[in-house]
């Protein structure tokens, strides 16, 4: 048995969960940083120290890709991150199983894991549940608030659970 225990990953999408949908203000007027999307106006810069304070691994889980570290991660003071890659969309799926649920679970292989997004649903939920065998939490963010203090309450429980001897 390893000395070391691997934290947890946290597996995070940005549209949605980090550039909410329903922002009250609408966007800024686009800014020469702003690398043409107006949208990034409505990232929280507090919020990279929060998720660094989980004490997770996070991952990028989004289309945004590697232009996630070029674009998103220095406005939430986050390091460069690994990316979750994509399967090609060659293979069938199961009818209502996100088609990022499945390798999500692969790049996991059994270690704990958090999935912060605002596309998951029952099948996500019973697919994970039945695939794979470490804990796991599927965190729905209401994607026109984004990421808020009630998320970060129920992650951080979630996590403490892990924490506590069974």
């Amino acid at each position: 048995m390893s000395a070391a225990v691997e934290r947890p990953l946290l597996f995070l999408d940005i549209d949605g969960p980090l550039i909410p949908f329903g922002s009250p203000q609408p966007p800024a007027p686009a800014a020469s940083d702003d690398d043409g999307n107006p949208l990034l106006a409505r990232l929280d810069p507090g919020i990279g120290a929060r998720l660094l304070a989980l004490g997770c691994s996070l991952v990028w889980a989004t289309t945004w890709m590697e232009e996630a570290n070029e674009v998103v991660a220095p406005r939430l003071g986050l390091p460069s991150l690994p990316v979750l890659d994509w399967p090609e969309a060659d293979e069938p799926g199961l009818r209502g199983l996100h088609w990022k649920t499945r390798p999500l679970v692969e790049r996991a292989g059994g270690r704990p894991f958090v999935r912060v997004d605002d596309e998951i649903g029952a099948v996500d939920r019973q697919w994970v549940a039945a695939a794979h065998p470490g804990p796991a939490l599927l965190h729905r963010v209401d994607p026109a608030r984004g990421l808020q203090d009630s998320d970060f309450r129920t992650l951080t429980d979630w996590l403490a659970t892990l924490a506590r001897p069974s």
